[in-house]
């Protein structure tokens, strides 16, 4: 296997740039990242009519950003343990602002939708921060640094929602427009603050094969999942998507086992801890991403159904916010609690904890004030759980992989988003009532909703659990003993 080495000519950054700076830079620009998914949420209904096209066209916008951020992800993890997480994280802030910049001055849905793929593609700066951190800070403040990150993705999700729906009541393309100047801030203070980190001396040649195989499957995957609400579950085009991923993925994991330098090393993620990490966070990005479904449609509800809380989508947004706040404020906690017990007492906390929340917004959901409860201890947990996984990862592979490794986590955690909204969508179609002439979900379906997503965490919380206590503990001293040999 090469061995890394860290070469100073290809670091631009003087070597006192502080601790701090580091994670400050790092988290906002995991923040930036996660604020792509939500910043056209504020559009949805109007895309159509914005763009000149269809409905069905207009939800292509959506769907190009998670595809990309599905499939560049592990690529971007791989590219950055192979050939710097910095450089890659700098191509993925001007994938940022090109895609944005593309998206303010689209006048129809092609460019538009080429816009949303390119910022998709600026996700994959959560995961090489998270493993740059490893390279780049001391051993003491690596776990509350890398908690810190890990809740960006929510956090930059969470406060996303509110300012780009007060931004879009202004002018639409202001939301693109602030993005590019967002990503080329982040641009330069990566640039400026966060040095290069350790790279293969003789790196390997990449996978291209297997990177090809990986997007097939996964696009194939994601396609199915997304769009069968609308071509039909029992449809041609979903079975066959579907079952085409199925076979995509057999042949990939065959072909990649067989690679001397696989995109991802099946072997390392077969190891208990990884395995289990991996599927628990999937399950958790399930139960996260429920919430942001079911709660703003209840909030949005009109009054006439009995149950609505009838807002504004400025005001969901804003009683939405403290969730994102509240998981930003936990993640040190959750840093403490794993040194103390381990990361895996950290996630298992925090998957009971996120399904606390769901029983609490099933309890409460007749008042705003009461879902905002649901939220914050639900987004609390999220913070605890988000924290522990990478610190997990990264205390089981070496560090020649920590990238590539953290994006495959982070692309479980994609997977699970885009299983919960169909799960969701299918229980609030199939529960439904007439509201004048149009259909709407009715209170059970909501609570339904909200219950699955109670189980879900309670799921998650018993495979962390399983996670073995050995390797958990092992966890943290891999992490501190292979930061201080770098």
């Amino acid at each position: 296997m090469s061995t890394q080495t860290f070469d100073p000519a290809k670091s631009a950054q003087p070597p006192e740039v502080s601790s701090n700076a580091i994670v400050w830079v790092l988290s906002v620009a995991g923040i930036t990242g996660a604020l792509m998914q939500t910043l056209v949420v504020p559009l949805i209904q109007d895309l159509d009519e914005l763009l000149h096209t269809t409905a069905s066209n207009a939800s292509w916008v959506i769907t190009a950003t998670l595809l990309t951020a599905a499939v560049a992800t592990p690529v971007s993890g791989r590219l950055g343990d192979l050939y710097g997480k910095r450089r890659m994280m700098l191509v993925c802030a001007a994938m940022l602002i090109l895609g944005s910049a593309l998206c303010a001055i689209a006048a129809s849905v092609v460019p538009m939708i080429i816009g949303r793929g390119l910022q998709g593609i600026g996700m994959g700066m959560i995961p090489l921060g998270i493993s740059a951190m490893r390279d780049l800070l001391p051993p003491e403040k690596l776990g509350t640094s890398i908690a810190l990150m890990s809740a960006s993705m929510g956090v930059g999700g969470a406060l996303g929602l509110p300012i780009a729906a007060a931004v879009a009541e202004i002018d639409w393309r202001l939301l693109f427009w602030g993005s590019t100047a967002l990503a080329v801030l982040i641009t330069a203070l990566i640039f400026k603050f966060v040095p290069a980190t350790p790279v293969e001396k003789d790196p390997e040649p990449f996978d291209f094969v297997g990177a090809i195989g990986l997007g097939v499957g996964l696009v194939a995957l994601l396609l199915g999942v997304s769009k069968g609400a609308d071509w039909g579950w029992g449809s041609l085009t979903t079975v066959g998507l579907l079952a085409g991923s199925v076979v995509v993925f057999l042949a990939w994991g065959w072909f990649e086992l067989r690679q001397g330098a696989p995109l991802v090393d099946l072997r390392v993620t077969a190891r208990p801890v990884v395995l289990l990490t991996n599927v628990a966070s999937l399950v958790v990005g399930f139960s996260m991403y429920a919430q942001s479904l079911i709660i703003p449609q209840l909030m949005q509800m009109p009054v006439e159904t009995g149950y609505g809380l009838g807002k504004s989508m400025l005001e969901m947004g804003l009683w939405m916010m403290p969730g994102g706040l509240f998981m930003m404020l936990v993640s040190p906690i959750g840093a403490k609690i794993s040194r103390a017990r381990g990361p895996k007492i950290t996630l298992a906390l925090g998957a009971f904890v996120v399904s606390l929340g769901y029983f609490a917004a099933v309890l409460l959901m007749g008042s705003v004030v009461g879902l905002m409860v649901g939220v914050i201890i639900a987004s609390s947990g999220v913070g605890l759980a988000y924290g522990a996984m990478p610190a997990l990862i990264m205390g089981s592979v070496p560090v020649s992989e920590t990238a590539s490794a953290n994006s495959f986590n982070t692309l479980m955690r994609s997977v699970g988003t885009s299983i919960a909204a169909a799960v969701v969508g299918v229980v609030l179609a199939q529960m439904t009532m007439n509201l004048g002439p149009v259909e709407v979900p009715t209170e059970n379906g909501f609570r339904t909703g909200l219950l699955i997503g109670a189980g879900v965490a309670l799921l998650a919380s018993v495979i962390a659990m399983c996670i073995p206590t050995k390797a958990s503990r092992a966890a943290e001293e891999n992490i501190e003993h292979e930061v201080a040999a770098v």
